[in-house]
């Protein structure tokens, strides 16, 4: 009987041991979520994450959408905002400050190539072309969303009206001096200035004023420039409150500006496929009415980047919604 109760101890502690082994394991599994996300996966130790914000409203709520997710999953992450766009990035990247940023298909192949034209309406030959690049400067690009984000150029509507122009061809048919005012890279970018001569045979660069994403709208308002360029998702081009007229692209002279992550391939390696895949269900899920309504949030109704990337987390399982 002894030998049965000793025998029967030893099975209970083996028990007990295997049980809080498995429940050690349970508590160093992530919790994160969303369409191939990585829930049940162990996250390993690695660097801090620091995600590029460029100085515009959209790219700020992406670096929260990514920061949110990883966040949740249990990796450390911040969000790190530039002073510029592009440019600014690229040298972020280079010396560490950054290692993981939201950005634009096209208009980024033809940053790093030189704007030799070769980005189309296409995103997979555009991004097949970017990779190389990427490469090239120890970056991956992760998988595109279908959020697509392209330059828009708008006029007021009095000035539509009165100019009798809603196309591009119309605005290119004007034969007058038109106040363009731009981002800074609309000088170099394939999609803008360099653009409209190859397309339109319309040459804004005499009367182009370089200026902030979140200046452009309060010069365009108080007729300190004619044309503005803002993104094609900005939530103002769904509020007819904004008196702002889309010019029609009829020529097709813009491209696959599809959202994307770019990391360093320093990160891919420290954090591996769960990350990646963590990223790419992000792109999955998004999409151009997506961002839309939350830079409609942002530029109209005045709401905080991080509280929108929250509530578009929760609307899409990435983070906890209690």
């Amino acid at each position: 009987m002894r030998r049965h109760l000793k025998l029967a101890a030893v099975l209970l502690a083996l028990a007990l041991a295997a049980a809080a082994c498995g429940k050690s394991n349970d508590n160093n599994k992530s919790s994160a979520s969303g369409s191939g996300g990585t829930t049940g996966s162990t996250v390993p130790s690695g660097p801090e994450i620091k995600i590029g914000a460029q100085n515009f409203g959209e790219s700020a709520i992406l670096a929260e959408i990514y920061k949110g997710a990883l966040e949740s999953a249990g990796y450390k992450a911040s969000v790190q905002k530039l002073s510029g766009f592009r440019d600014i990035l690229f040298g972020a990247f280079k010396s560490g400050d950054v290692n993981l940023a939201p950005d634009y298909v096209a208009s980024q192949l033809e940053f790093l190539n030189g704007n030799k034209g070769e980005a189309t309406g296409q995103v997979d030959p555009t991004f097949a072309k970017l990779q190389p690049l990427l490469k090239a400067k120890s970056l991956v690009g992760l998988t595109p969303s279908d959020a697509v984000d392209t330059n828009a150029f708008v006029v007021l509507k009095k000035t539509s009206d009165s100019w009798g122009v809603t196309t591009l061809s119309d605005l290119a048919g004007l034969g007058k001096e038109i106040r363009l005012g731009a981002p800074q890279d609309c000088e170099t970018n394939g999609f803008c200035i360099p653009g409209l001569k190859r397309v339109y045979n319309l040459d804004l660069s005499k009367n182009f004023t370089p200026l902030d994403f979140g200046v452009i709208p309060t010069s365009l308002n108080k007729g300190a420039i004619d044309v503005g360029v803002v993104s094609s998702t900005d939530g103002r081009l769904a509020d007819p409150k904004s008196g702002w007229v889309l010019l029609q692209d009829d020529k097709h002279m813009l491209a696959a500006d599809n959202i994307f992550p770019t990391v360093s391939q320093k990160l891919v390696d420290a954090y591996g496929k769960n990350f990646t895949d963590l990223l790419d269900s992000i792109s999955k899920q998004l999409n151009t009415d997506d961002m839309v309504a939350m830079n409609k949030k942002f530029d109209v109704d005045k709401e905080d980047a991080s509280t929108i990337a929250q509530d578009w987390l929760k609307q899409n399982d990435f983070v906890n919604k209690n």
